[in-house]
């Protein structure tokens, strides 16, 4: 998932500990942590220093070894074809995280789409997902990342919408129409983290159901 954000970090290289492909066109990189981060934190990525790096949501627990990354392959992209056919031992050039969009042990709605679910993973793995509730929207089965670990672990907390198709304990539909078929919202806070369109889709359906709008924080990817 990468994201938008003025910073401009230096890059250091790193060398690729693990990449594996999870969905068709989606993958998981892995490289060792060398600094602390807090959960929903980015960092920015590169294959060479020639070209502009990219940035993208840590996608691990902030106690683990390795930080991994999460992304789709974008056919007409130039990062990401040339990062998901690297292997051990290749080399990326990484920043150091930063970034705003940070969990924290209130309670709180986190709203995804596609790949926009890896800052909520990371804080899952960071130990933060009491009093959670996590919502996953996707077109497709297959695009529900880590929901095996996530279904065990956050049981009716975790809830996924797909709109192209269907299965049992999965909402028919998109993440909006979920929202909107609920008659009433917790006072919580409101995280989302997806594209423009589902961000904005989102946090004026929330302000509509009487959601404070100082209440909802906002991660945009391209």
């Amino acid at each position: 998932m990468s994201a938008k954000t003025k910073k401009e970090p230096q890059l250091v290289k790193q060398l690729i500990t693990n990449n594996e492909e999870i969905s068709p066109g989606v993958h998981v990189i892995s490289f060792q942590r060398n600094a602390e981060f807090l959960p929903g934190q980015v960092v920015k990525i590169g294959v060479d220093t020639e070209h502009a790096p990219r940035i993208y949501s840590i996608c691990s627990g902030n106690q683990e070894d390795e930080i991994r990354i999460l992304f789709n392959i974008k056919d007409d992209g130039f990062l990401t074809p040339k990062m998901a056919a690297m292997i051990p031992g290749d080399t990326l050039y990484v920043s150091e995280p930063y970034g705003s969009f940070l969990g924290t042990n209130e309670p709180a709605w986190w709203i995804a789409t596609g790949t926009g679910i890896a800052p909520f993973y990371a804080m899952y793995r960071s130990g933060i997902s009491a009093n959670k509730t996590l919502i996953h929207g996707v077109r497709q089965l297959n695009q529900f990342y880590f929901e095996d670990e996530l279904e065990w672990s956050m049981g009716k907390k975790y809830i996924r919408c797909c709109s192209q198709e269907q299965s049992c304990d999965v909402f028919p539909g998109r993440v909006t129409d979920y929202l909107e078929s609920l008659t009433e919202l917790p006072d919580v806070k409101y995280y989302l983290c997806g594209k423009a369109l589902m961000v904005v889709e989102v946090r004026d359906l929330l302000i509509e159901k009487g959601v404070d709008y100082a209440n909802i924080i906002a991660e945009i990817y391209f």
